[in-house]
């Protein structure tokens, strides 16, 4: 997908040059989108100066037929019953929704039900159903893959501030209590950081963050500050392993590229099957349209989703099994996996109760989940015992 987006305050466009392509309502055709509102504060070069004039990566969800509220009260209006915890009027409306994933600023979206929409009638190209199901796979594919990479780049950074800790990695293999411990303390690092880029919204200094919530981790742990050589030298490493990362892309070499796109049976399988509990439930009109995130069947699919992230985290990109110095922490990806199975089999087990969807399909779900919590049952085991040996 291409285009150009005009910022009102700027004098140049911001250029879009995406991989993929965007829903059958706009693939194929020339969408063009105006913003009726008067801008309050129109945007300066200073303003936008960390987002990249020419916008490439990968396409996520691009629609003009998303279905959301329109609210018929004005902000301030809705902002008062919003308070006031009273329900306030809106009806049905499409909305514009276009996402994508930045090489250069991570996930972008621009979203809005009030832009005025001219949708050219001639068609370059059509999508055909099944080419739109397989694109939205390669979206759902995108936004997980948008996810790890948050995640491993937090562990990356963190990886750079410990990386003189490496008792565990001298001699013997990391175990699973070492593992454990490292996986909770990089969750929390990531945990704080996402909750300060929530709260900070679109101005959010992502470095910043990070490094002011090392520093805080620093000082909870009674360490010392780095001296001057030491700064260096972390700095150094996080150079040295940017410049390996920048080549890697620039020359990528063709059997680690086959590597790292390498997808276990079992994690693929749990991708299916989340996407089908994400999007059956609402194709079939099961799940109301007010639904919040509590509903047995959106959890489940939540659910579901959460756990495949964590089985593709663990088991995508390598070879299986892994060797013994992966095991560790290998293990404990599939042990959160298994725990979010667990909350999507309490999900399936609460819409039976409730009577929600039909039997059959949640009796069919029910025994994919089990089955696949056994498998990974027999994965951990099987690292287990390699790690126990010690050895390849």
């Amino acid at each position: 997908m291409t285009g150009r987006i005009w910022f009102e305050g700027l004098t140049e466009p911001v250029e879009l040059v995406l991989t993929g392509n965007a829903w059958r309502d706009l693939a194929g055709r020339r969408l063009e989108f105006v913003n009726p509102v008067a801008v309050k504060k129109p945007l300066s070069a200073e303003d936008i100066a960390g987002f990249a004039r020419r916008q490439t990566g990968t396409i996520g969800d691009c629609t003009a037929s998303r279905k959301v509220k329109v609210p018929e009260v004005t902000m301030d209006e809705l902002m008062e019953l919003y308070k006031q915890r009273k329900p306030f009027p809106w009806h049905w409306g499409n909305s514009l929704y276009l996402e994508w994933f930045s090489e250069t600023n991570g996930r972008v979206v621009i979203e809005s039900a009030s832009f005025l929409l001219t949708v050219s009638p001639d068609i370059a190209w059509d999508l055909t159903a099944e080419e739109e199901a397989a694109q939205q796979r390669q979206n759902a594919g995108a936004m997980g893959g948008f996810m790890q990479q948050l995640g491993e780049a937090v562990a990356s950074e963190d990886a750079g501030a410990q990386y003189e800790d490496k008792a565990w990695n001298e001699g013997a293999p990391q175990s699973e209590a070492e593992a454990e411990k490292m996986q909770a303390d990089s969750d929390r690092l990531a945990d704080r950081i996402n909750a300060r880029l929530q709260r900070e919204g679109p101005d959010a200094d992502y470095e910043k963050i990070l490094e002011e919530e090392l520093e805080r981790r620093a000082r909870e742990r009674g360490e010392k500050p780095l001296t001057p050589e030491e700064a260096a030298k972390r700095a150094e490493w996080v150079d040295e392993m940017n410049a390996a990362a920048a080549e890697a892309l620039a020359n990528p070499d063709p059997e680690i590229d086959v590597e790292i796109r390498r997808k276990h049976p079992l994690a693929e399988q749990l991708f299916e099957l989340s996407l089908r509990l994400m999007k059956e439930p609402e194709a079939r009109g099961w799940v109301p349209p007010d639904a919040g995130e509590e509903h047995p069947l959106i959890e489940l699919g939540a659910s579901a989703a959460k756990a495949g992230a964590k089985l593709a985290g663990g088991l995508n990109g390598r070879e299986w099994p892994p060797t013994v110095d992966l095991c560790g922490g290998v293990i404990v990806r599939l042990k959160r996996a298994r725990e979010f199975l667990d909350d999507a089999l309490r999900a399936a087990e609460a819409c039976t109760e409730e009577g929600l969807g039909e039997a059959a399909w949640l009796a069919a779900v029910r025994a994919e989940l089990e089955q696949i919590a056994r498998d990974c049952d027999g994965l951990i085991a099987v690292l287990r015992a390699k790690l126990e040996r010690g050895c390849d």
